[in-house]
């Protein structure tokens, strides 16, 4: 089985450099380092070209696109004010009637949706689709320019530049799921050419060891890194296999296209199972996202350390068990995995608003329902804490009050993984 071993010192912990002067704070989060020329010529020299080829093609795409929108701005007096922010995913509805499709409604969105995408093929996050198409000289995605802290690790090489084409918050993805679907029922040409496109770009994209980027075009930064927290990479691997299967809305994918997408959809899969990461020869879980180089956990935000996740492996596990024909690697992959999901459940609590501190706190409740720390250390297998200072912690309480009001440290979604398995164990023993 080719899983990557967690071994003390070697490639992993140094993300995290260690504190031992605070009994709470465990250790300190640092920056993830991009893919770049310099550590791809670290590889051994038979990966090295596969690699070298994806980056000059990332670096070529990222050109075209910057050169497309300095062209339509040529002539231009002043520049149309950047796309609004908003739940994109809400405007985008792949449920309704098919007749609905054609509506003056959908087409709105359609024209939107066509319009934003990027020369690369994809799309940027969080934008409303029912609002009117991409003026000419207007940036393909919302403004980003914000001013964080200057070691926020989100800060992008270029602060004009920043998630030009992602699947981060399910953009790219629904999208072209949108616009299948109106293929599906309207039979659309300028939506299929949109779609087909779409799909270009997952397989432009994809890493040479079969993972995706959470940003492509890379941009640098933990954007660079293979991503699977919120679904990311699970939801692209999904897309291109129902895309490769003409599943669904896809019946208009082309005979050859179908070809790369199957492969690449194996190849995704197959990089699920090569990431389960073993801490003392045992299989544990998986991690939010990784290093595509090495494989080993790596850091994304400034509280977003190197661990394993309790969410996203269940997430992935989830994902497996769907698979027809599980391989005897994936059968053990689900089994330990859940295994080591059940022997981290915590017992008896709750992670709930608490009044006196003004923010969410785990307290006890004998009735509630299993619950998970969200991020698990790397050799303790305990539920760890990040700050936006950088600070890793062993106990929520000392995290910023405003990251425990809004951030997930603990989350009963596992518990879907578990539920699943009574049925799959059934079958598959």
């Amino acid at each position: 089985m080719l899983r990557r071993t967690l071994l003390t010192g070697l490639g992993l912990l140094p993300f995290i450099a260690p504190v031992s002067a605070l009994a709470a704070q465990i250790g300190v989060n640092t920056p993830f380092p991009p893919l770049s020329r310099e550590r791809i010529n670290q590889l051994p020299a038979s990966e090295r070209q596969a690699w070298l080829d994806y980056l000059t093609r990332s670096q070529t795409q990222m050109d075209a696109d910057k050169a497309a929108l300095r062209a339509e701005r040529v002539g231009l007096t002043a520049y149309p004010a950047p796309p609004k922010d908003g739940n994109g995913v809400n405007t985008m509805p792949l449920d309704k009637p098919d007749d609905w499709y054609g509506s003056d409604e959908a087409k709105l969105i359609t024209a939107n949706i066509i319009s934003f995408q990027t020369p690369a093929g994809g799309w940027g996050k969080n934008q409303p689709r029912n609002a009117p198409p991409r003026e000419r000289g207007q940036l393909y995605v919302i403004d980003e320019n914000r001013q964080p802290p200057i070691d926020d690790f989100d800060n992008p090489p270029d602060p004009r530049w920043h998630y030009v084409g992602t699947t981060d918050n399910g953009a790219t993805i629904h999208e072209t799921r949108f616009l299948a679907r109106v293929v599906a029922t309207t039979g659309d040409e300028a939506a299929k050419a949109s779609a087909l496109k779409a799909l270009n770009y997952f397989l432009n994209a994809q890493f040479p060891n079969g993972g995706w980027p959470q940003v492509w075009p890379l941009e640098g930064g933990y954007h660079d890194a293979l991503t699977y927290n919120d679904n990311a990479m699970i939801s692209v691997t999904a897309l291109v296999g129902d895309a490769g299967r003409t599943e669904g809305d896809f019946a208009f994918v082309p005979p050859e296209m179908r070809a790369r997408l199957l492969k690449a959809e194996q190849k995704g899969t197959e990089i699920f199972l090569k990431t389960q990461v073993v801490i003392n020869g045992k299989p544990t879980l998986w991690a939010p996202q990784y290093d595509a180089l090495t494989l080993t956990p790596c850091s994304a935000r400034n509280y977003e350390m190197p661990a394993l996740s309790s969410t996203d492996s269940g997430s992935v596990l989830v994902y497996l068990m769907q698979h027809p024909d599980p391989s005897q690697e994936m059968k053990a992959a689900i089994h330990t995995g859940i295994a080591m999901l059940k022997s981290l459940a915590i017992e008896g609590m709750d992670f709930t608003f608490a009044e006196d501190v003004g923010a969410r706190r785990l307290i006890p409740k004998p009735d509630a329902a299993p619950i998970w720390g969200r991020y698990l250390d790397l050799k303790t297998l305990q539920p760890i804490f990040g700050a936006r200072s950088k600070a890793i912690y062993d106990d929520i309480a000392d995290v910023e009050t405003g990251a425990r009001k809004g951030y997930a440290w603990y989350s009963r979604a596992p518990q879907r993984a578990l539920d699943a398995y009574v049925a799959w164990s059934a079958k598959h023993p």
